[in-house]
């Protein structure tokens, strides 16, 4: 199994706990490392962190389930927090087969390792509050592309250049996030979002 952390003493210390399970090879690396790893190590399951330094928070969790030429691509376990619905819904878009709290037990990390080596699918009840609210999340995928310009600091005209839209577009866009989310402003929207896992 390879794990993917981005905080580099919480994952040699994780992974070395996981290497104690004799019917476990673990392997490790960051987020930015992920992809090749995954291609020199190959591993069945995948077990990755939804807290990632790049990307405003969103993790590329794309990359690690691209299948190549002749191999099914691992099994996707991620690691997450109710607090953060959003993310819970990227992962299952993903195609993510596991999910354990970050709060639960280690224990359940290894439970939710074996099940979906095995092929189940493994939810951490703890999770399923998160679960409610990921299926609430307001915005569409183009307002949160609208929204995701915004916190990189496009300006409206920057935004509109690169979705292909009408500056009046991209002003009703941002006003329709405003107001989904409760924000008083553009950075207000974004903080929410951020803080929910959307973006």
């Amino acid at each position: 199994m390879l794990l993917v952390h981005d905080t580099c003493l919480v994952r040699s210390v994780l992974a070395e706990w996981l290497r104690r399970e004799p019917d476990l090879r673990v392997f490790d690396a960051s987020w930015r490392s992920a992809a090749g790893r995954l291609r020199s190590v190959r591993p069945d399951v995948c077990a990755a962190d939804l807290d990632c330094t790049d990307a405003y928070g969103i993790p590329p969790l794309g990359d690690l389930c691209v299948p190549e030429p002749g191999r099914t691509p691992p099994r996707l376990l991620v690691l997450a927090g109710a607090h953060r619905p959003g993310l819970l819904k990227r992962a299952a878009e993903a195609g993510a087969l596991g999910y354990v709290d970050k709060e639960g037990s280690p224990e359940n990390l290894v439970h939710g390792i074996r099940r979906v080596a095995a092929g189940e699918r493994f939810i951490d009840d703890s999770l399923g509050f998160g679960f409610l609210k990921a299926a609430e999340m307001p915005l569409t995928r183009r307002e949160l592309s609208v929204l995701s310009l915004a916190a990189e600091g496009a300006s409206v005209a920057e935004i509109a250049r690169s979705l292909h839209l009408s500056h009046g577009t991209v002003r009703n866009y941002m006003a329709a996030i405003t107001r989904k989310t409760g924000a008083r402003n553009r950075i207000d929207a974004i903080r929410i979002s951020q803080g929910e896992g959307w973006l």
